[in-house]
């Protein structure tokens, strides 16, 4: 799936691969955030942070109408709020898309799967 984008030049089709991309750039650059998770944790395991190339499977796109959405599933550092990092990961995600992309985001929601311990 695709979203189609049409201007005075023509269209743009955009694959949902490359928003996930964009997204999961954009979400592990937050304060907080460990890695990206897989949104299917039994089939693919639990414990496994997916890689800079794997990122589509922790990031989903819908499109409803006119209307965009992403959920996101994240693992987030011990020993930081969960409330504030998602916060940081919805603004740094809705702001990136739209410079990047240029679409605006309806609803950015963060499902957080596990909380790992990092060193510092």
């Amino acid at each position: 799936m695709s979203i189609e984008l049409k201007n005075e030049h023509g269209t743009i089709d955009i694959t949902n691969d490359v928003i996930a991309q964009v997204v999961g750039e954009a979400a592990i650059e937050c304060y907080g955030i460990v890695g990206m998770a897989s949104q299917h944790q039994i089939r693919d395991g639990l414990t496994e942070i997916l890689r800079k190339e794997n990122f589509a499977r922790g990031v989903v796109v819908r499109n409803e109408g006119d209307a965009f959405h992403i959920d996101m599933y994240v693992i987030v550092s011990y020993g930081t709020k969960i409330t504030e990092v998602a916060y940081q990961v919805q603004s740094k995600v809705q702001y990136t898309v739209k410079k990047t992309l240029g679409l605006a985001v309806s609803s950015v929601n963060i499902f957080v799967q596990g909380v790992r311990v990092t060193n510092v």
